[in-house]
This record gives structure tokens, sequence and C-alpha cells, in this order.
């Protein structure tokens, strides 16, 4: 258990920002080898310390956004981080109990690797759904090892992931099979990002990067100064946008929550927000949005984007649909003793993705804080949009790995769908992905600073943007499939 412990642990080191992808020739061998000749118990006693040390190492960060009230909430520091790893260390039960069943060699590798994709595809859609940290993040370091999602998804690529962790095992077989699909794959790469890109589309994208501390966002002495501060980068940040790009469309963007005031309603904040746009400009701007009852108390809270333009008109508003458990809504409300989220309200849900078709702009799908971490999940049905926009507000997390693998999701989210992605943080990190997950710009974690960049133009819809989850699902049906017709096979003979 104690080794299972530790290899899950040192699995930790491939995910972002280390990203050190050679531990895993290590860990998942490791983890075979532990397993073998175990009964289905230890199987699963194994795979459940496993996934124990990956996640506490993987999710560490979490503990972060209780000191921001350590008064209300230090003393939850030790049992918060193990308490989300245990329901995530259970979907590898039954891939380690799977791994154990079958026999060595390419049966076993080949249905633990299926069922691990099986297991993370369950984790993205079960009780709300927590795909974070999906065993493919691991190459998020680059634009090029992150190709192949553009046809297999995410999920495909941990498929592909972990056969090739695993090949040492198969022997030198293995080994030179192994090199050569990565020699495959990077060829393709290659060609892949060999086309230069299309001119980019007459917009200037002004990100706002506040770099405001989560502990002093809400307090009643910061609120007017925070939000002057953007108002000033925003005016700032047009005027170098007009300088660079003239006679684009200016859009300035706002972090989510970014805010301290009811933008959509108070019309002194709406004043000074657009006041400090030019003609013609919009605002995205990330706010808290109330609906009240006819006797002006407040009914329903969201968390919500809201476009304005320079004339100071509110003109679309995107209410988030994918809330946070625990951080925007208490789960079983009423049951339990306790209440982490902030505030006497839980937010309520928007109906669902939508894109949003502003003036002037391409029609762009907004996604707030984690909507953009569940593939296959990120744009509407309908109409194609041209672009993906991520405000989130990861200030919770402080300096730690936590922003970097949001980062690395929303890259994913470009690469899978073949459309930009813009992404605005309040600390960071902010940045803008073409449709093939190159960075086109980046403001750093703990910065405070404007981004001025051109929006990158849509890909053609990729096979993954086509077929969605059925082909990454399909491939690991296939490989649990194979495996226990091998399995079998070898114990009939």
């Amino acid at each position: 258990w104690a080794t299972g412990l530790g290899l899950g642990a040192l699995g930790a080191l491939a995910l972002p920002p280390v990203h050190a992808v050679p531990v895993l020739l290590l860990v998942v061998p490791g983890l075979l080898v532990l397993l073998d000749g175990r009964s289905l118990r230890q199987a699963a006693m194994i795979g459940f310390a496993f996934g124990m040390g990956h996640h506490i190492a993987g999710l560490y960060w979490i503990s972060h956004a209780l000191l921001t009230e350590p008064e209300r909430f230090g003393w939850l520091v030790p049992i918060a981080v193990p308490g989300i790893a245990l329901p995530l260390a259970l979907f590898l039960v039954p891939v380690a109990m799977v791994a154990a069943w079958l026999r060595p060699g390419w049966p076993r590798v080949l249905g633990f690797a299926g069922a691990w994709t099986l297991a993370e595809l369950a984790r993205g859609i079960l009780f709300t759904g927590f795909p974070w940290n999906l065993i493919a993040t691991v190459w998020a370091f680059d634009a090029l090892p992150l190709q192949p999602a553009a046809v297999l998804g995410v999920h495909g690529l941990g498929l592909l992931t972990l056969l090739l962790a695993a090949a040492p095992l198969l022997g030198w077989r293995g080994v030179g099979g192994g090199l050569a699909v990565l020699l495959l794959a990077a060829g393709l790469s290659v060609m892949r990002l060999w086309p230069e890109e299309p001119q980019p589309q007459p917009v200037a994208l002004v990100l706002v990067q506040g770099n405001i501390a989560q502990e002093a966002k809400w307090r009643e002495e910061s609120r007017l100064p925070i939000f002057l501060r953007y108002v000033q980068m925003t005016r700032d940040g047009a005027a170098a946008a007009a300088q660079a790009m003239p006679g684009a469309r200016i859009v300035v963007v706002w972090p989510e929550t970014a805010s301290p005031f009811l933008l959509d309603e108070d019309p002194e904040a709406i004043r000074l927000a657009a006041g400090a746009l030019p003609e013609g400009a919009l605002l995205l701007a990330g706010s808290v949005r109330v609906l009240r009852r006819p006797d002006g108390q407040v009914a329903e809270l969201f968390n919500s984007l809201v476009a304005i333009d320079a004339a100071g008109v509110p003109i679309g508003i995107y209410d988030k649909a994918h809330l946070v458990p625990f951080g925007e809504y208490m789960p079983l409300s009423g049951l339990l003793p306790l209440r982490v989220v902030r505030g006497a309200m839980d937010f309520s849900a928007g109906p669902g993705r939508v894109a949003m078709s502003l003036p002037g702009l391409p029609a762009m799908v907004p996604l707030i804080c984690y909507e953009a971490i569940f593939p296959g999940a990120v744009l509407p049905s309908g109409d194609r949009p041209d672009w993906m926009l991520n405000v989130t507000n990861d200030a919770w997390f402080g300096f730690s790995a936590g922003p970097y693998q949001h980062l690395a999701a929303a890259r994913l989210r470009a690469v899978e769908e073949g459309l930009p992605m813009v992404r605005v943080a309040q600390t960071g990190i902010s940045a803008v992905y073409d449709a093939r997950g190159r960075e086109a710009g980046r403001l750093g974690l703990g910065r405070q600073g404007i981004l001025v960049s051109p929006l990158p133009a849509p890909a053609p819809p990729t096979v993954m943007a086509r077929l969605g989850l059925g082909l990454p699902t399909g491939l690991a049906v296939l490989a649990l499939g194979l495996a226990i017709l091998g399995n079998r096979r070898r114990q009939s003979k």
C-alpha cells in the first residue's frame, strides 16, 4: 500500500506545471508489477492507495482556498484535500482490479489503459463531474504533443499515453513499438502545425489581469480602489490596442467576478467602466448578477459575464451553468452541518451553453471558471462559434500548481475543438491560444498587467469536434474488450 501511495504521488510530477513526463515510465510499469499476483481485494487496496497518493499530490493546492479565511476554515486544511482525493481514488479501484485479473503481457497493458480511460470518462460525468488532471494533461507544455487530441480527444490521448508508458513491460518489441508510435505521432503533429495560420480576425483583444488577492477582494474599503484599477487598466489597454491594431474592433475582457459591484444594475459602475472605452469598443466583464423579487430583495445570485458597449448599455449576459460544488453551492443543502460557500445564499445555475453574438464581434462561447475543463461539453448545440472565452478567478489558489493545471485544460479544449481559446484570470495565468493550441500571448501568474492580442482565426471542425466523446469511449471499450479476449485465449491454452 505504501509503495502504491508513493507511486501515485510520484506520478503527479508528470502533471502541470512540472511536466516530468518520463516518470510515467517508472510509475505505470511499477503499478502493474505491484499488482501482479494479487487477489482482487489486494488489488483494490493498492489501486485506492495509488489514487490517494496521486490526487493528494496533484490537488494539494485546494487547501490554499481555505486559507483565504483561516479563522473560519483553517481547521479544514488537513481534511479537505484527502476528502476530495478519496472519491477520486475510488475510480482507480476497478482499474487496478481489472489489471490484476488480466494476465501479464499485452492483455494487462491494454486492459489497464482501457479501464483507466473509462474511469476518467466516468469521473468527468458522475456526481456533477470533476475531470481535473486527466493523464493527457502531462503533454500540455507545448502545442506539438497535444495535436492527437484533435482526433482522439484528451481521453484518447490519455489512452495512448498509458500504452506508451507501459510499453517497457512488453520487452524490446514494446519499446520499439512505442518509439515508432511516438515518431509517427510527432510527424503527424508537425504536419498539422506546419501550415501558416490564416489571418487573425479584425478584433483587438485587451486582456486585463488586475492581480487582486482573494482575501482583499471583497473588503468594503477595497471595492472602489479595485474597480478603479480595472477602469484605468481598461483605458490604458484600449489605447495600446488602438495604436497596435488601427481599425480593429477593441474588446476588453475582465476576469471572473472582477467587478466588486453589481455591474448590470449599478449605473455609476457602468458609467465609469464605459467611460474607459473608446467609441465602438466592448467590455466583457465578470460580475455577480442578482435577480430580485418585486420588493427588491435578492431572489437568486448568478456568476455572470456582462457585455457593455461604449455608450454604457448592457448588451449581453451569460450566467454560469456548471457550478462548483462547495465553492458556489452546497450539495445536500440543509443536510450538511458545514457551509463553505461564502455568504448566506448559493449561486443559481444558468440555462446552459450559449453562443454570444455581439455587434461587430464573431460569435463566442463564454466559459466561466472550471466550465472549461469538461471535454466534449464546452460548445452549445447548433451553429459553431468562432472562439471560446474562459474567464476565471484562480486567486483562490495562490502561487501553486492549480492555475497551471487549469490553464492546461483550457489549452486542450482549443486543440480538441479547433477554436481559439482566450483565457483571462484574476491573478493569472491569462493567455491566448490559437485553434491548434499554440500560444499567442501570456500574462504570468501573480502579475498585474495588460495583454493586447489579435483574435486568432478558427480552424475547420476537428474529428473530436464532430464526434465528441464517442471515439475515445469506443477506443477504450475496444482496448478493454481485446484485453479480455486475449486473456481468455491464454487461459484456454
